[in-house]
């Protein structure tokens, strides 16, 4: 088929790029799109890392800081940040003259909206979870103050004002159409994905270098490895694992280890590891780069994605199942959208159930084993990137007919 060829200006509010969640998806949309022969321009905060072959157009802030995850502290900062990306990406407009606006993140909608008007091109919005309920997560807001129901009529108005808006569920679709209002036929159901040959499955791994892995993490041999990659938060589930990590090591005979990657929250959850008694069965390693993330997946022998949000996507998920590894989950909605009949879920919230799910998995080696490559497979066959890209384009024709 031939598709004519798009300018594509993504807006993407953060400091991209960072090794978690929506800039894996901004990534992999932006490189899919190139592959398939688009240019793409992304504009962003001043700080993050770079990325070979993409253009990355950023913001200029002589104060510029290193906005965490969930930090209160750079609110103030994203505002700013959020204002001169306005006027960043109105430069861009003028000289890229794009034929799409790609906005991700609410605040992207809403800058995209705005020059959407300026240049009449149309605005697709990238939806990655409710926005109050994100700010719920990471403490910015709660149900209970004034502020809640403003916030959420912004929200309700920043959903209302593209032209397709895409998410990475059908709980998400159900989300924007049952709690917003917005019209089911705007909405295009284009799941998170995985590049199946950046992660390959465990097995293609040698067994040498998943031993020298363990000893250069210090995990004793013989053990078996529970694996975790992500951000270190509350909402993550992240209490809860070590809740159940210390159920697990005193009532079952498995040798076991807990393998936690990710950040920022990794000084406070090391104490609190150690004061649940963790010390010797857990590892700690901080940040993981994300080409370096299928070598350390492949050192664990069963996966667990704890996360408690009702909205957001759950991308992790998706390269445990491309690694072959099985996984355990609380049964959110999400969670089960992805991992189906082949995911072992564990009741929300509860440490003990999430325990119990684990301990399924790591005394059975021959159930793990045959999840692990069933995961696989349906990895390969309904989340590829390539598939992805794509949707993405048929969504590009229809706004441009």
């Amino acid at each position: 088929m031939n598709r004519r060829s798009y300018n594509v200006l993504m807006i993407a509010p953060t400091p991209f790029f960072a090794d978690y969640g929506c800039h894996v998806r901004i990534l992999e949309e932006a490189r899919i799109l190139q592959k398939l022969g688009h240019r793409v321009v992304i504009c962003a905060y001043p700080s993050g890392g770079e990325v070979p072959g993409l253009n990355i157009e950023r913001v200029r802030d002589a104060r510029q800081e290193d906005v965490q995850v969930g930090a209160t502290a750079s609110a103030r900062y994203k505002i700013r940040c959020d204002v001169s990306l306005f006027f960043k990406s109105l430069q861009v407009v003028r000289r890229f003259k794009p034929d799409i606006i790609h906005a991700h993140l609410h605040e992207g909608a809403l800058i995209g909206w705005l020059l959407g008007m300026f240049r009449r091109k149309p605005l697709i919005f990238d939806f990655q979870g409710s926005l109050t309920d994100e700010m719920i997560n990471h403490r910015f807001l709660r149900r209970d103050e004034i502020f809640y129901r403003p916030m959420r009529g912004v929200e309700w108005l920043i959903d209302h004002m593209p032209q397709a808006i895409l998410t990475n569920s059908s709980h998400a679709a159900d989300l924007l159409t049952g709690e917003f209002g917005c019209y089911h036929g705007r909405i295009h159901v284009v799941p998170d994905c995985v590049n199946g040959d950046v992660f390959r499955p465990w097995w293609e791994w040698s067994a040498d270098e998943r031993a020298a892995l363990k000893t250069q993490l210090g995990i004793p041999p013989g053990r078996r490895v529970v694996i975790y990659l992500g951000l270190l938060a509350e909402y993550q589930g992240i209490r809860h694992l070590l809740q159940a990590a210390k159920h697990l090591i005193e009532h079952t005979p498995t040798e076991v280890h807990f393998l936690i990657m990710g950040y920022p929250g990794e000084d406070y959850y090391r104490a609190v590891a150690r004061d649940l008694g963790l010390t010797g069965h857990i590892t700690f390693t901080g940040r993981i780069p994300y080409d370096e993330a299928p070598r350390y997946l492949a050192a664990g022998d069963v996966a667990v994605a704890p996360k408690l949000s009702a909205t957001e996507g759950s991308g992790k998920i998706l390269t445990y199942m491309a690694l072959g590894l099985p996984t355990v989950a609380f049964g959110v909605p999400v969670s089960r959208e992805y991992l189906g009949d082949l995911g072992v879920y564990a009741e929300a919230g509860d440490s003990l159930s999430l325990a119990e799910a684990m301990e399924s998995l790591l005394s059975d080696e021959e159930k793990a084993a045959a999840l692990g490559r069933k995961l696989r497979e349906q990895a390969m066959r309904d989340y590829s990137w390539e598939r992805a890209g794509e949707r993405i384009l048929e969504i590009y024709d229809l706004l441009c007919e």
